[in-house]
């Protein structure tokens, strides 16, 4: 069994946060979202290899990740894009990575910037026992923030209807981009694209794939976040650290009163100052300063400032009274 893991995007929606690195590798706790997910690939027997899908933007910072890191199983594959007006589409980036390796095999595939609840392996059990194109389904809890993916709909456990991102959603259970597919169905991407469908969006492939073949769904409770937006990274930082925050041990916090979800990097300094619902990464400093919902990149200094719904690139200065 094959997997691959789609980590292509350019997130301009977390700029300039993401504007210089992939999403994949913001930091959740001491890991980072996609390295949560090569570990329980690199785990799982079954996956005999790796592919990590990126744009050639971002190819270099990937292939150093990997060259760092314990793992034996990512390799890369590049899209031949370096901008988000250039990209082929999920669907069609994913077509042209399957003809590229050759992959023919069972296979896995799942976004990169999933932060799920659920264990992988437990998804690729459930697969199995299928024999069917299977996908994660996860229900949102909200009609209207249900409009924004792909719409499941269930009869027993196999999908009997697929609406992508439907203007008035019929439930609030939605697709999460974690699938697998059968090795007959892979080569089913291909007469997709051949028949002019959407390239976009892998919901699309799965609202036509359903009404070709049998597709089941991986229902799970607890958690998920797409790392997508400043609101959904600062979830998902709450839903790991829990009731504690996270200060890594190079870090100073002096005289400052620290509120809940506060996420504290390496080499970073925060002094006489109120600190809530944040992310501060590494070697930047805080003084005097209010922060609240907002995220603080690499080697910025902040003085005496009230920051609320922030997102400050690296290597700034900001201080008022200079």
């Amino acid at each position: 069994m094959k997997a691959i893991v789609l980590a292509g995007g350019y997130a301009t929606r977390l700029w300039p946060i993401t504007k210089n690195r992939p999403k994949m590798f913001l930091p959740i706790g001491e890991s980072t979202v996609i390295d949560r997910i090569f570990t329980e690939l690199e785990a799982d027997d079954r996956i005999s290899e790796v592919f990590v899908s990126t744009n050639e933007r971002f190819a270099e910072d990937f292939r150093e990740h990997l060259e760092q890191s314990n793992f034996d199983k990512p390799t890369l594959s590049i899209e031949d894009t370096s901008d988000e007006d250039e990209k082929f589409g999920v669907v069609g980036a994913l077509a042209q990575l399957v003809e590229r390796e050759g992959i023919g095999d069972d296979t896995v595939v799942i976004a990169g910037d999933n932060l799920i609840s659920f264990e992988i392996s437990d998804f690729i059990d459930y697969f199995e026992q299928q024999n069917a194109a299977t996908l994660a389904a996860y229900d949102v809890g909200s009609r209207e923030q249900a409009k924004s993916y792909g719409l499941v709909e269930l009869e027993g456990e196999e999908i009997i209807d697929f609406q992508e991102k439907p203007d008035k959603p019929k439930s609030t259970l939605v697709s999460i981009a974690c699938y697998a597919f059968p090795q007959a169905t892979i080569p089913l991407l291909e007469k997709y694209l051949e028949e002019d469908n959407n390239p976009d969006e892998p919901g699309w492939f799965i609202q036509w794939l359903q009404s070709q073949e049998s597709v089941y769904a991986y229902t799970f409770d607890e958690a998920w976040y797409d790392i997508g937006t400043p609101d959904s990274y600062l979830e998902a930082v709450q839903w790991e650290l829990g009731t504690e925050n996270y200060v890594a041990e190079s870090a100073t916090v002096k005289d400052t009163e620290l509120g809940e979800n506060v996420h504290v990097m390496a080499g970073a300094e925060i002094v006489d100052s109120t600190v809530s619902n944040s992310i501060i990464f590494p070697d930047t400093t805080i003084e005097k300063t209010i922060v609240r919902e907002s995220i603080i990149d690499t080697d910025t200094t902040v003085t005496t400032m009230d920051l609320h719904n922030a997102l400050i690139g690296a290597h700034t200065t900001i201080n008022p009274e200079r």
